[in-house]
């Protein structure tokens, strides 16, 4: 690998594929954290698993269900306390 670049440790990249894979967090994120490029965090995922869009895929769904979650659950606790929801239109 050509001088300056980083390299990830064996214990580094099954540590990133577990966390896209199992807690969904997002390449570009881990890439700057580890200082890589997000195509090398890519390739580690399609050689770890030939399915590996389907596994983003699955990570990005995990991270739309948990804001679902949230705000379902700010909606359902303003509804408790009787707050009224502005929608933006008509007032």
């Amino acid at each position: 690998m050509p001088k300056g670049y980083p390299s990830l440790t064996a214990e580094q990249k099954q540590l990133i594929i577990s966390r896209v894979k199992e807690k969904g967090e997002r390449v570009a994120d881990l890439a700057k954290e580890y200082g890589v490029v997000p195509n090398t965090i890519y390739h580690l995922l399609s050689r770890q698993n030939q399915g590996a869009g389907a596994l983003l895929e699955l990570a990005k769904m995990k991270r739309e269900n948990e804001a679902l979650l949230k705000i379902i659950g700010q909606l359902v606790a303003n509804e408790k306390l009787g707050k009224k929801i502005k929608h933006g239109y008509g007032n």
